[in-house]
């Protein structure tokens, strides 16, 4: 069972917002309701004087103070060699507002309340500047020109492949087929909210920062830079966290704002994002819009594959923004597919919308999404069945490692298999019976499928730290950050498995920054692959260790010299001849045991399946009803099937709100439509079809586990099965393609159209 889960289903866990320390003081954000403007003045007075206001902070005091700004980490180059361009991006506006929802003022008060209050009469007076919101109209000619350190709006003009060989196939193809498409922009909507409560300590210089992180280690890194201090000036905690996703692992203003304002005031400050901030001020995913062609042969052989994106970054470029849609989302662009060459074409827009970053599955779900929703549309035009066309074109398990056409090698896998489970599972030779079914009862059917192979791995370094101590109490520290994926079951049963131990005398650290001085977070799928090979070769530390304090009790009980290498473990014991000594009565003898291990693996992993979509339609009103829902996946040793299988479930869900529900609406001046849950749709249980779920595990060759990345895979195939099964659906009428989500209007207008 999952051990975390008691606790927080009877409300005993501990969020930051839960957290109220000695001498407490309370933020609240000023932002901007204009997308793009000047700030022509600021005047604070009448805030600062009311009751129980301790700071009312703008740019000025943070520029003062010299504080940094928030940079985006990596680096990336253009094709004509030159480096991404960043806008530059400060934890308050400096005298330009970039998107609805930029920080303006951070206002301190001892009440919440009062804070609220001061924040609504901080008077700011702007001068509108034009917008633009749609990442394509940002690059256009004539676009209104968001900055001089962004010419042209166009963050980076970047490129993979081979394009002289990708021309040369489609010149000699048989049949070139197209697609153009957009992967909207979503909201991840954790359940918690963002929260930061800082305090600092003016003895000794430190801060202490309590934050609603995936990774303590890297906000850490990132505050000391903005304030230009060492890190040790800076203990970074995270206790429970209600959901990541991707959006609480980057750089925020908050985060800078509440310990600049707790090292002025001598009080802690704490900010917590209600809901209606979350959508101005979160980082939110996708935004990507573009056109595929696919070459193929006579006999429906995909020879090779082209994309030309544009992908939308938002206002500044958020902490890793820039290498999600171009080289995280193209690794896998060929996909499961034996396509002799690819070349990608992606640039980044900068708008006046709210940056965008990774969002579950980093840029993998827009590829999936558009390659096969063109293999639906290539089978259609080359008259073969959708499966056929498939299976002629898959990597056979003989071919493993396969080398990509863009360089990437899958280690292992088995993707024909993976479909013939989905298609069995699925019963997909009985579609046609159910179709007839649905169609005497006024419903139109579809099915469809989707293949994918994904890349995961994130941070290729982790660090791992066990003791145990003389009493038998096992401690084990750990680099990463459970976010709801059950972190400390699953190491808790790695380690008491390999070290026979009872897993309740195992405590599971993590996010402590003091406590684990390095680690790499939760992101990308990483956990079990990185930490559990940390954790792997910290245990065989910590056994020969125990080894040799062993071999040196059982020699003073023997009256003679007993060396470390005649002792073994088995089973929790060690031994040696017929002299043997229980795990703790070693770490007993010797005072107790630790170790510390730091592992690194370059080596990304490539979890991958197939997911089959039913939907049933209604024509006269345009609803989309999910039926059935089968998946076949390939993640390598499963340590904890049930952790597995909930994070599928939870990926496939917001697969389907993407498909059919999510979308984040900018009109053309840059003000969200979608702010709220009144009018952004969220997935709820209605929404879902029983899930059947299989695992085929090809192990994975590059780390001792041999396991694959779970946390993301679910929703990089929904999205394209469920829209693949709406256009099954709406075939009848002609319909080709409908773009997500395909809400209930979408879908109706689209059969009047045809019609």
């Amino acid at each position: 069972m999952r051990v975390e889960d008691d606790a927080l289903l009877r409300g005993a866990g501990c969020y930051t917002d839960d957290l109220t320390l000695p001498g407490q003081a309370y933020a609240c954000v000023l932002r901007s309701p204009h997308a793009h403007a000047r700030i022509t003045s600021i005047d604070t007075t009448t805030a600062r004087a009311m009751p129980g206001v301790l700071a009312v902070l703008t740019h000025a005091d943070l520029a003062a103070a010299n504080i940094g700004r928030l940079p985006c980490v990596p680096p990336l180059k253009s094709r004509d060699g030159s480096d991404r361009r960043e806008p530059l991006r400060h934890a308050m506006a400096r005298d330009t507002v970039r998107h609805v929802g930029d920080p303006v003022a951070f206002v301190v008060a001892v009440t919440a309340a009062q804070a609220r209050d001061a924040c609504e009469n901080v008077m700011v007076d702007y001068e509108a500047l034009p917008a633009v919101s749609d990442g394509r109209a940002a690059l256009a000619a004539g676009a209104p020109q968001l900055g001089a350190d962004i010419p042209g709006n166009c963050a980076f003009d970047w490129e993979t492949g081979d394009a002289a060989r990708t021309e040369a196939l489609f010149r000699s193809a048989h049949r070139v087929v197209s697609l153009t498409a957009h992967n909207q922009r979503l909201i991840g909507n954790a359940m918690e909210t963002r929260a930061v409560n800082a305090r600092f300590d003016a003895a000794s210089g430190r801060f202490t920062v309590y934050a609603a992180s995936q990774g303590v280690h890297m906000l850490r890194n990132l505050l000391a830079q903005a304030f230009a201090l060492p890190v040790e000036r800076f203990h970074v905690i995270t206790r429970d966290v209600g959901g990541g996703f991707g959006q609480k692992f980057y750089f925020y203003p908050e985060q800078i704002l509440c310990a600049f304002a707790a090292r002025l005031t001598g009080r802690p400050v704490k900010w917590s994002a209600e809901r209606a901030e979350t959508f101005v001020s979160d980082s939110q995913g996708r935004d990507h819009h573009a056109t595929l062609e696919l070459a193929l042969d006579a006999e429906g052989r995909m020879l090779a594959l082209r994309m030309d994106a544009v992908a939308n970054l938002g206002a500044y470029l958020s902490t890793f923004a820039p290498v999600i849609p171009a080289p995280f989302a193209t690794a896998v662009l060929p996909s499961v597919y034996r396509i002799e060459a690819v070349h990608a074409r992606v640039r980044g827009a900068i708008t006046n919308t709210v940056p965008v970053d990774a969002y579950r599955g980093s840029g993998k779900p827009e590829i999936h999404f558009l390659v096969e929703r063109l293999i639906d549309r290539a089978a259609r035009v080359m008259n073969i069945d959708r499966i056929e066309l498939r299976r002629r074109n898959l990597v056979p398990a003989s071919a493993m490692p396969w080398r990509n056409a863009l360089g990437v090698t899958y280690d292992s896998g088995d993707f024909p298999a993976m479909l013939s489970h989905a298609i069995t599972a699925s019963d997909w030779a009985n579609a046609s019976a159910r179709k007839a079914v649905a169609q005497q009862g006024g419903r139109l059917h579809g099915i469809g499928l989707a293949c994918y192979v994904e890349s995961t791995g994130g941070a290729r370094t982790e660090r791992a730290e066990m003791c145990i101590d003389a009493a038998g109490r096992v401690k084990v520290i750990c680099g990463t950050q459970s976010s709801g994926q059950g972190h400390v079951t699953a190491y808790r049963a790695l380690v008491a498995s390999r070290l026979h131990l009872a897993p309740d005398s195992i405590e599971i650290v993590q996010g402590d920054s003091d406590q684990a001085p390095s680690g790499g977070g939760t992101g990308g799928s990483r956990s079990l692959s990185m930490q559990g090979t940390a954790l792997v070769a910290v245990m065989s530390a910590l056994i020969e260790r125990g080894r040799a304090a062993a071999a040196l009790a059982l020699g003073e009980g023997l009256g003679e010299c007993i060396t470390a290498a005649a002792v073994r473990f088995e089973e929790g014991v060690f031994t040696t001849g017929t002299q043997r000594m229980p795990w703790l009565d070693a770490a007993r003898h010797a005072g107790g045991l630790n170790a510390v291990a730091q592992v690194e693996n370059p080596l990304p992993n490539f979890p991958n399946g197939c997911h089959v979509a039913e939907v049933e339609v209604d024509a006269d009103t345009g609803q989309v009803t999910l039926v059935r829902y089968t998946v076949a996946d390939d993640f390598g040793n499963v340590l904890h099937p049930a952790i597995v299988e909930g994070q599928v479930h939870g990926g496939v869900a917001q697969g389907i709100g993407a498909a059919l529900l999510e979308a984040a609406v900018y009109d053309a001046a840059g003000q969200l439509q979608s702010g709220s849950f009144m009018d952004y749709a969220m997935p709820r249980a209605q929404h879902m079809a029983p899930f059947a779920l299989s695992l085929h595990g090809q192990p994975c060759i590059t780390n001792p586990l041999g396991v694959k990345g779970a946390g993301e895979a679910g929703c990089v195939g929904a999205a394209a099965a469920v829209i693949n099964a709406v256009v099954d659906a709406l075939s009848v009428y002609g319909i080709d393609h409908i773009e997500m989500p395909a809400t209930p209007a979408r879908v109706w207008c689209a059969i009047q159209a045809a019609k």
